[in-house]
Parts: structure tokens; sequence; C-alpha cells
């Protein structure tokens, strides 16, 4: 058969996303991928350099999506499918562009981890996250923020002249555009994909990917390297031999205790390539041309805390899996430089792999990567993968045919402010939206409109040429508040408290300018103050909110949740119960809230009501990776060793 590329539906159990956060997000990133400076000591030169290059300090202009829960229903989820004779490939354009199955048909295997459900994590850099098959990641160091995010997807012709799909959108966090073109070419056993991202500033920005694949993890992970930089949980970065590290062999996934990354140190003059083999000798390769430098594999590994999160993000019971990756350096934990007015691009391919077991399965490391290498050069040379890039490149630019799927309007403002031309990627004015128009406004009439009617703000744009604008526009109180917020985004945190206090004089809506200015207390250390901001706001906010509607639930949640915590660091209880006695009724039997009121409970020294929460259970859905809150709590109330069920440790109890 040709390939083609066709709409479809997939039907699976999902829990809902939920609306976004409504308070912009001022705090710094709760990432567990960091360094202090001793450990960057004794790197290489120019890993050292990357470390240390723009590290995010936070997800601005992007909201928190953390408005999800954890009950699932037989959900319809709009899918893209690419398919030839040999591979069919299914595409969620509503989820990041992730590929979430690759089927082989002559074998008729599953080439990638197919999560069996759609449940969001608190892993993205802005929350919603979840497992299984392909992801795109760009941004900064952790899952993009795009996970849970539609992308712009339409039809292009491929280089062979059949079809091929495009993905792309305008990722915030660094402002730039990229694209991801998945195409399959007719009798083909492997999915190329084209990705390209570009720079259309006068300034050099940093840019980071790494295309996440789960596998499953009854596998032998398999890269040409000798040498690993291991990245564990209790902190640290060091360098490991491989396959052996610790009296253990690393490169099988169900022989590690706890999560832990290992990035393959692989030499410049290598093929790039990373392949997860079952127990027979088959399973997935990736490769790529050689901008895609870096190869990881991750392990949830054996322990309580693995177990739990692998439970959390599929169902119990099920297959548990890893993570084989491929990056642009050769850690997460680096940002690499793309100069302006520029571009990287590359070429991955994903396609099955079969291979003598005894030798990928054997003790020789040298004869078991041999093995899979020599097996990959037969399936797909080496050559045949920059012959596809070069062919891909010549299509790079092709305009889109029929639209399969639409993103956000964020790139279609930013082509409006600076008329920038991406050829291949077209941001259409179409897609502008109602979150787009008061910057429309500001952009044509240098004013930033006053909301008609009472609700919670919209999101702020916060990169300098809109912080300029915020500069020089009418001082009114939404665009105090805005621009406070792109000021504090720059560092500037003296002049955005001055702005948020001269918004709080004319405002008629307190609320969102008292939460930032608490927020801004807590951060200098002024917790009382802090406590009093909040109390405040949370009061403004009840005596305004107009229904319980989907966004006036959502600000109440998210501010009460914020105000509650603030109160109790100053051990201000009663004021914290009158915050939770506000909340509205459904708010209190969420997961997450039900551990608010265990901690609430703590602080009111009620042991006992503690106890009873946890017997009657809850499930906290936006837990952060490597959070610990619920097993610190249980210890602390019960003195017990801590359930298995509220157990979420990534790391050796004590360190």
């Amino acid at each position: 058969m040709k390939t083609t590329v066709r709409r479809d539906v997939l039907t699976l159990p999902a829990a809902p996303l939920g609306p976004e956060n409504p308070l912009p997000a001022l705090r710094p990133l709760d990432e567990v991928h960091t360094l202090d400076e001793r450990a960057k000591e004794g790197l290489p030169r120019d890993m050292a350099r990357q470390l240390g290059y723009e590290p995010l300090r936070g997800i601005l202009p992007v909201r928190l999506v953390d408005g999800y829960g954890r009950d699932r229903t037989e959900t319809p989820i709009d899918t893209i499918v690419i398919e030839n004779d040999r591979l069919r490939a299914t595409v969620l354009p509503g989820y990041g562009g992730r590929v979430h199955s690759l089927f082989h048909k002559p074998t008729g295997r599953e080439l990638l981890y197919r999560n069996p459900v759609l449940q969001p994590a608190a892993f993205a850099l802005n929350g919603a996250w979840f497992s299984g098959g392909i992801e795109w990641n760009i941004g900064a160091t952790g899952h993009t923020t795009l996970s849970c995010a539609p992308l712009h997807a339409a039809r292009v012709t491929a280089p062979d002249g059949g079809e091929m799909l495009r993905l792309w959108e305008w990722e915030r966090l660094r402002d730039v555009p990229f694209q991801v073109d998945l195409w399959l070419p007719e009798g083909s056993d492997f999915l190329h994909v084209g990705v390209r991202i570009r720079n259309p500033h006068e300034r050099a920005v940093p840019v980071y990917w790494w295309s996440n694949i789960a596998v499953p993890q009854e596998r032998r992970v398999l890269a040409p390297a000798d040498e690993a930089w291991r990245f564990a949980y209790a902190g640290g970065l060091d360098r490991v031999p491989v396959p052996e590290c610790d009296g253990v062999d690393r490169t099988y996934p169900t022989r590690s205790e706890y999560p832990a990354d290992y990035f393959y140190d692989v030499p410049d003059d290598t093929r790039r390539w990373i392949a997860a083999l079952d127990a027979e000798g088959h399973g997935l390769a990736q490769t790529s041309t050689d901008r895609l430098r870096g190869r990881k594999l991750f392990v949830w590994g054996t322990g309580t805390g693995g177990g739990r999160w692998q439970e959390w993000l599929t169902e119990p019971g099920t297959p548990g899996y890893a993570e084989i990756q491929a990056g642009l350096a050769r850690t997460q934990l680096e940002h690499v430089r793309l100069d302006a007015e520029s571009e990287f691009s590359w070429l991955e391919s994903y396609g099955p792999l079969s291979a003598r077991p005894d030798l990928v399965h054997g003790d020789d490391w040298d004869g078991a990567r041999g093995e899979a290498a020599a097996r990959l050069a037969e399936a797909l040379p080496r050559e045949a993968v920059d012959a596809a890039y070069e062919a891909w490149l010549t299509c790079a630019d092709t305009e889109p045919g029929e639209s399969l799927a639409t993103g956000s309007g964020w790139g279609a403002l930013e082509v409006l402010r600076a008329e920038y031309k991406l050829s291949g990627t077209p941001f259409a004015e179409s897609t502008l939206g109602p979150e787009q128009a008061p910057w429309l406004e500001l952009l044509h009439t240098g004013a930033v409109p006053e909301p008609r009617r009472v609700a919670p703000p919209g999101p702020t744009l916060v990169s300098p040429h809109w912080r300029d604008m915020l500069e020089t526009a009418p001082a009114r109180p939404q665009a105090e508040y805005h621009l406070g917020i792109a000021q504090w985004h720059a560092g500037d945190r003296a002049q955005a408290v001055r702005s948020w206090e001269r918004g709080l004089e004319l405002a008629p809506s307190r609320w969102p300018l008292l939460r930032c200015l608490a927020v801004a207390d807590q951060t200098e250390g002024h917790a009382e103050r802090a406590a009093d901001s909040y109390a405040a706001a949370f009061d403004d906010l009840c005596e305004e909110r107009r229904d319980d509607g989907e966004l006036w639930t959502a600000a109440t949640a998210a501010l009460g949740r914020e105000a509650m915590a603030a109160l109790l660091a100053v051990g201000r209880t009663e004021a914290a119960r009158a915050v939770w006695e506000r909340l509205h009724a459904r708010t209190r039997t969420e997961g997450r809230f039900r551990l608010a009121e265990a901690q609430l409970l703590f602080a009111e020294g009620d042991m006992d009501g503690v106890r009873a929460v946890f017997d009657e259970g809850f499930e906290a859905a936006d837990l952060r990776e490597g959070a610990e809150t619920v097993g610190e709590l249980w210890a602390a109330a019960t003195g017990e060793e801590i359930a298995a069920r509220y157990d979420f440790r990534m790391r050796p109890p004590g360190e």
C-alpha cells in the first residue's frame, strides 16, 4: 500500500486535563535535575559551560496545568495515522504530537511502550504530562510545556512524492518556532522524523531537545558507549562504566533499585543510535544524523517508590516501562546556544531491530553492542539516514496542504508583531483567540485594555519586546499587573513590586495584585507579611467571584491552596481553617485538597484526624516528580514506616 496520512479517533480511559491555573507562575522551577557548582568541578569544559548556559528560572509566560484529577473515563481522542504496508504510526496532535504507537505489521509487534490510559501527572515543566510513546521535548531541562497542548498539523508532500505529516508550534519558554515532520517512505520499516528549531531573533537563544521514547522495561538497552554520565535523584552527576556499575549490569532496567538517568558518552566519530531489545533479540532502534548527539537510558528501578510511580502513570498490574532518549547535548542538564537568525535541524529514524539474542544478551559488551550495530547497519545504513536527511531538507520549507489540527494563537501573534517569514510553518491570523486579544490591542494601540467584565486576568507575555511595550503603555491597573509580572520574570523584583503597588491603588479587582505581592514577600523572607497579603487576597477573591463555574473555581482552588500554606507556615491555623471552609465543596473532595486537609489537621494537632484522612485514602493528583511530601506527613503523624501507596521516594532513605 502507498503511504497514507489520515485522521482517526482513539478511545482511551483518560482523566480530563481541567483548566489552566489562572495564577501567574512567579516561583522558581521545582526541577529535580539540578546541580550545585561543586558538582560541576571536573566535568568536560563544554559540558560545564552548557550546564551553566541560561538555565530556566521559571515557566513564564506559560501557565501551570494542575487542575486534573485521577478519575478516568472512556474518552475519544483525535489521532493522525501515518501508515504504509510495513508500519503504522499513531500520533496525538492534541497532546504535543506524541507518537502513541508504532506498530510493525509483518511481525505484529508494538515497538513502543503504549500506555493503556491517558493519566496526567505533574512531570512537565508546567505540570500535566503523561507517559508512553515518543515525546518531543523542547524548551528547557525537563518535560516540555507542550506535553498536553495541541500542535498545528497538516499534510505536506514528502521527499518521495508521497504524504508526510508536519507538526509545528511556537515554543514559548525560549520564544522559538519548531517543526517535526514525520515521513514514512513507501515500503520502509523505518519512520523518518525531520526536526527543525529556528531562531528568528537578532540575538542568540538557548535551546534544548530530547526525543523521549518509552519502551517496555523487560529489555536490554544498547548504545555505542563504554561510559555514561549518571544522574541519581539523590543529586550529583558522575561518570560510570557501561554496562556494569557498582557490580550490576545497568543496561537492564529491572536490575536497578532506584530511579536514575544514564547519559551515554558516545564518541564523536561514532554513529548515533540506541536500541532496546527483548530476550529474543527483538525490539526498537532509534538512530539519527550527528546533530542529535546525546543518548540516554532512564530507569524507574524496582524499589517501592519507582514501582509506585509506574502505577501512578499507568494502571496497577500493567507492564512497566523505561525510557531511551536522544538529545542535542550529552546530558539533559545542558542547553545549547542557537545563534541569531539561524537554525538547528536533523533527522531521526525509528524502526524494528532483530539481533542474535545470545550476543546482545551476552557478557561481552563489545560483542553485544557490535551485534546490534551490525544489524542496524543492515536494516538502515548510516548513509541511508544521511541521504534521507538531505532529501527531507528540500521539503522542509514546503508550505503545508490540508490542515489536520490547530495549535495555539501565540505563534500568529509573534509573526504579526515582528513580521517573521517562516516558510513551511505558517502561523495564521485565524488562530488568534481571546487570550491573544489584549496583546493585539497593545500591539495596535499601545494600551492594555481594562477587562469589560470581572474575571481572573488572562496570561501575561514577558519577553523583552512585550515588556518594552508594557513600560510605555498607560499606567492603568491591568497594565501595571502585567508589567509587574514581566519585570519579575526579568529579575527586576523591586520594580515589579512598585508596579503591583501602583496598580493596587486603583484596581477594582485587588486579589490578583495582592497575590503577586504575597509571592514577592515570601521570596524576600517576609513570611508574616506574605500571610497577611494572602489572607487579604483570598478575602477579596471570595467577595468578587461571580459563580462556581470552572474559571472561578480554579482561581479559588489555586489561591486558597497557596494561602493555606502561607498561613500554616507562620502558625496561623485558624486563618488557614477559614480559607479551607470557603473553598468550593467539590474542591475539598479532590485528592490534592485532601492532602491539604491532612496538613491542616496536623498543624492543629489532630493526629487522629490526619490518620483518618490517610486511612480513608486519597491521591494527590499533582504530586511533583521526586515529591516526598505525602510520605513525610505520614511518618510525622503516625511514626510508622511509609505505607506503599504513599511512598513516592526516588532516592534511598537518608540521601
